[in-house]
C-alpha cells in the first residue's frame, strides 16, 4: 500500500430523488425519478481516491441488513480494502435521502445508524497504517472517532485531511491534529470567516483558517477553490467551465483526488489542479442510467 490513502468515515445507502425544486416547509413537490446509490462522504471519498489511482483502505461500519451488501460490494468493486468494515447487529446501515433540483443542486437528510459505532480500538494496530501516507476524515462519524484515528495516523507518520462536512463545532483537540482542512463557503463562515462570495473572499477565508491548520482549502462552488499555507503562500484557481448535470458528490470527488495526489508527493497547487479537474468531470457526467 505504498503511498496509499486510508479513509475513516461514513457509509450511506442513498435514495436519490429528482424533482423540479426542493420543497419548502409544508410543501409537497412532485418528482419525476428516484434511484438508490452508494454513498456517505467517507465511502464516496474512498471511491474517489481509488478512481484517482490510490491504494485505498476503508474503515467504517454497516448494519446487518440488505443495504450493507451495496456498501461492501461497491467498495470491493473499486479495489478498496474492506477488512476493517465492521457489521453492527444493534443498528442499521446508514442511509440518506437527497433531492436534486432542476439546476443540479441538492439537499439531503442523513440517518447515521452504524456509522456511529466505529470501533476506535483498531486504530492501535500498526498494520492498518502500513504504507499509507494520508488519512481522510469527515464529520459524519463521531468526533471521538476522528480524534482517535487522527492521533494514530500522526504516530504512524500520515498526514491528516479533514473535510469539515457536515458542519459542527470542533474541539481544539481535533483541530490540533489536522494537517489539511477542506471546507466549502458555508463551512468556512461557520468557522468564523467573513462571507465567501467569490474567489477573492475564499482566499481571504483560507488565509484566516490557516492560522488554525497548516493547510486551509476553501471551495467556492462554481467560482473555484482557494488555499493558504500557515508557513506562507496563498492562491486561488477558477473552476473549469462545464455543463452541470448534478453537483451531488462533487466535493467528495475533489477530496479523494486531492488526497491521492498529496499522498504521491504533489505540492498543494498541483494537487488542487488535479482535484479541480476531477470535480469538473464529475458534475458534468450523468451517474445513472437514463
Amino acid at each position: 500500500m505504498s503511498g496509499g490513502v486510508i479513509v475513516v468515515g461514513s457509509l450511506h445507502y442513498d435514495l436519490m430523488v429528482e424533482a423540479p425544486d426542493r420543497p419548502r416547509k409544508g410543501e409537497t413537490v412532485t418528482g419525476h425519478a428516484w434511484y438508490p446509490k452508494f454513498g456517505g462522504k467517507g465511502g464516496n471519498q474512498a471511491v474517489a481516491a481509488a478512481k484517482a489511482g490510490a491504494a485505498t483502505r476503508f474503515v467504517g461500519a454497516v448494519g446487518r441488513d440488505d443495504f450493507a451488501e451495496l456498501m461492501r460490494g461497491t467498495l470491493q468493486a473499486e479495489g478498496i480494502a474492506i477488512d476493517r468494515v465492521a457489521t453492527i447487529d444493534q443498528c442499521g446501515t446508514g442511509m440518506s435521502v437527497a433531492i436534486i433540483d432542476a439546476d443540479g443542486d441538492y439537499g439531503a437528510v442523513i440517518v447515521s445508524g452504524a456509522n456511529l459505532q466505529i470501533d476506535t480500538a483498531q486504530f492501535a494496530d500498526p498494520d492498518l497504517w502500513r504504507g499509507a501516507k494520508v488519512l481522510i476524515l469527515q464529520n459524519e462519524v463521531p468526533e471521538a472517532v476522528n480524534i482517535a484515528a487522527a492521533q494514530a495516523a500522526r504516530v504512524n507518520g500520515l498526514q491528516v485531511c479533514l473535510n469539515a462536512a457536515p458542519w459542527r463545532a470542533m474541539s481544539a483537540d481535533l483541530i490540533a491534529l489536522i494537517d489539511i482542512l477542506v471546507v466549502n463557503a458555508v463551512e468556512a463562515e461557520d468557522m468564523g470567516t467573513p462571507p465567501v462570495t467569490d474567489l477573492a473572499s475564499a482566499e481571504q477565508a483560507a488565509n484566516e483558517l490557516s492560522v488554525q491548520v497548516p493547510t486551509a482549502i476553501v471551495t467556492a462552488g462554481g467560482d473555484g477553490v482557494a488555499w493558504a499555507l500557515r508557513d506562507g503562500g496563498t492562491g486561488a484557481m477558477p473552476s473549469l467551465p462545464v455543463t452541470v448535470v448534478s453537483t451531488h458528490g462533487a466535493g467528495d470527488m475533489f477530496i479523494g483526488t486531492l488526497c491521492h495526489a498529496m499522498a504521491q508527493g504533489a505540492v498543494v497547487e498541483a494537487a488542487l489542479t488535479q482535484a479541480n479537474a476531477a470535480a469538473a468531470r464529475h458534475i458534468s457526467t450523468p451517474h445513472r442510467a437514463t
